[in-house]
This record gives C-alpha cells, sequence and structure tokens, in this order.
C-alpha cells in the first residue's frame, strides 16, 4: 500500500523549514560571487562555502530519494550546480573573459588556422591579380565583376579628375565616397560573414566568394590605375584594408576549419569534429567582427584626415604589422602546432 501523501507534505514542509536557512546563505554567496567575483566574500563566507555546499547536496540526495516536492528538487539541482562551478570551476568576470579573448583565446585560435589563413590569403591574391589584370587590358569587363550599385560612378567611364576627387575628400566637402565607403564596408562585412557561415557547406562557397573578394579588389584598383591614379588608390585603400581584408582572410579560414572538418572528420564522429572545430572558428570570427569595426574607423580618419599619400601608406603598414605581431609573435611560435 502506498503512504498516504499528507504525511510526505508535512515531512516536506518540515525537512524545507530545517534547511532552508542553509540553502538561502549559500544561494545569497554564490549570488555575490557571480556579480563581484570571489573579493566580495567575507572571510567567514569563504569557510562556509564548502560546508554549505555539501549541506545543499545532501539535502538534494535526500529529497530525491524520498520524492519529495519536484520544484524543490530542481531548485536544489541549479543551487548545487551553480556552487559546484564557483567551488571547483575557474569563476571569472565578464571583463576578465573580456581580457582573456583578447590576450589569450582570439590571437590562439587564429594561429591555430595559419594554414587555412595561408590558403585565403593565397586566394585573394590569385584573385586580385586576376581582377587587376582583366580589368587592365578590358575595362569592360569590370561591369560583370562590380555591380553598379556598389561602383557609385567609380567606373572605368570616369574622368581622372573625378576619380581624384573621390580620394582625396576633406571634411564637408562630399559625401559621395562617404556613401561609396559605407556601402564597400557593408558589402565586405556580408562577404566576411558568408564566407564563415557557408563553410559547412565543404568549404566551396567559401572559396567562391574569398576569390570573388579578390576580383572585385583587382578590378577597383585597375580602374584607377588606367587613369594613372593606382598609387593613390592604393594609400586610400591600404589605410584601413589591411584590417579590412585580413578580417575576411580569417572569416575565410574560419570557414575553410568547417568545412574540411565536415569533409574529413577523422576518426571523430563528423558531428563531434564539427563542434569541437566549430569552437575555434568561432572565437576566429568573434575577432574578425572586431576587426571590420577597425577597419570602419579607419576608413573614416583616413578618409577625413588623411590627405598624404605616404601618411596613409606608413597607417596601413603599420596597422598591418601590429595585427601580424599580434597574431604570430615569436614568442608564440609553439602555438602554430595547434590544429
Amino acid at each position: 500500500m502506498n503512504a498516504p501523501a499528507e504525511p510526505l507534505l508535512v515531512n516536506a514542509s518540515r525537512f524545507r523549514a530545517a534547511h532552508e536557512l542553509d540553502w538561502k546563505r549559500l544561494e545569497g554567496i554564490v549570488n555575490r560571487i557571480e556579480r563581484r567575483g570571489i573579493g566580495a566574500l567575507t572571510e567567514d563566507d569563504l569557510l562556509q562555502l564548502p560546508l554549505l555546499y555539501r549541506s545543499a547536496l545532501s539535502s538534494l540526495s535526500v529529497a530525491r530519494e524520498t520524492s519529495l516536492d519536484r520544484a524543490l528538487v530542481v531548485y536544489l539541482e541549479a543551487l548545487c550546480t551553480r556552487a559546484y562551478f564557483q567551488i571547483y570551476g575557474v569563476p571569472t568576470s565578464f571583463w576578465s573573459q573580456l581580457t582573456d579573448f583578447f590576450a589569450r583565446g582570439w590571437p590562439q585560435a587564429v594561429r591555430g588556422l595559419w594554414r587555412e589563413t595561408l590558403v585565403a590569403f593565397l586566394l585573394t591574391v590569385a584573385g586580385a591579380l586576376a581582377g587587376f589584370l582583366l580589368v587592365l587590358h578590358d575595362p569592360a569587363v569590370f561591369y560583370t565583376i562590380i555591380p553598379d550599385s556598389l561602383a557609385g560612378g567609380r567606373d572605368p567611364s570616369a574622368s581622372a579628375g573625378a576619380l581624384r576627387a573621390t580620394l582625396y575628400n576633406p571634411p564637408g566637402h562630399d559625401d559621395g565616397l562617404a556613401i561609396f565607403a559605407t556601402a564597400l564596408f557593408t558589402h565586405n562585412a556580408q562577404i566576411a560573414i558568408f564566407a564563415f557561415a557557408l563553410g559547412f557547406a565543404f568549404a566551396i562557397p567559401t572559396v567562391l566568394l574569398i576569390v570573388y573578394n579578390g576580383l572585385m579588389l583587382g578590378a577597383f584598383l585597375a580602374v584607377f590605375a588606367n587613369k594613372g591614379l593606382g598609387l593613390e588608390a592604393g594609400g586610400w585603400l591600404i589605410i584601413h584594408g589591411t584590417t579590412e581584408i585580413f578580417s575576411i582572410i580569417l572569416s575565410g579560414a574560419a570557414g575553410f576549419r568547417i568545412g574540411t572538418a565536415i569533409a574529413f572528420p577523422g576518426r571523430a564522429s563528423r558531428t563531434d569534429f564539427a563542434i569541437t572545430v566549430g569552437r575555434q572558428a568561432s572565437v576566429v570570427m568573434a575577432g574578425a567582427v572586431v576587426m571590420l569595426i577597425l577597419a570602419g574607423m579607419l576608413e573614416g580618419i583616413g578618409r577625413q584626415t588623411v590627405l598624404v599619400d605616404g601618411t596613409r601608406y606608413a597607417i596601413g603598414l603599420c596597422v598591418l604589422a601590429g595585427w601580424l605581431t599580434y597574431f604570430y609573435a615569436p614568442w608564440n611560435r609553439n602555438a602554430l602546432a595547434v590544429s
């Protein structure tokens, strides 16, 4: 015969009354750690934390074995899980996690994709050379590579004077270049996101996007080179392009990593391996988004405040050297073996 329900309810109420103060104190301690870190605790709290945790575990065990109130079991499970991570895990604040991302997580993830990054870089260079040579010898090819909505009048039909004016635009003079730069930034951001997101399709769409982005870059430079403005266009582009194009290359590398993991999982299951490398690729992509934001800021500086070609090249090359040092510094050379 089953025991009457009423005694169980009475026992549950007595059980809660006998231990609830300890649960609430443990919950308060855990809440303070999660909000302000371990430094927010008093010496007494630090001494009581493991004792209260063990007491909560014992209460959870009793609640499960005696089939007490389901809501109480769920509450104790959640409380014990949170306490476990604060005692045995490595609790860190948001700022600590952010610092760790930039100090270790992101550069290590990028170094782990150095092969894929090299492939994406070579594909970009190949596409840029092809686009440059094609448009240089036949300007009409430009219209098959870059849509009119993106070109914004910066095409083979524009005069040398009109093209030059777009490269040296002082503040308050003309917003045409600002509109073009915004459209170009939006397009490149879309390329970066799709290059990463479509990597799951065995990286084939990623390859096409990276090559196409290179074609556009080469075609754009060829238009200015045909009018004797290649060096000037390179200066306008390099000040922000070293960051923007680098971010696209890293996005492509992350897409390649996911695609190759799905195509060649090795001994692990395809799903498990894709999940594992997906974490690494996601970290790289998160950093690439940061680079795109910085590229937008650099573009604004280059367009409005830096109008000397030599200064533009110096800034662009220094920024590129900074990224390369940050990701591939000699003191982190051993991390290149990460795969």
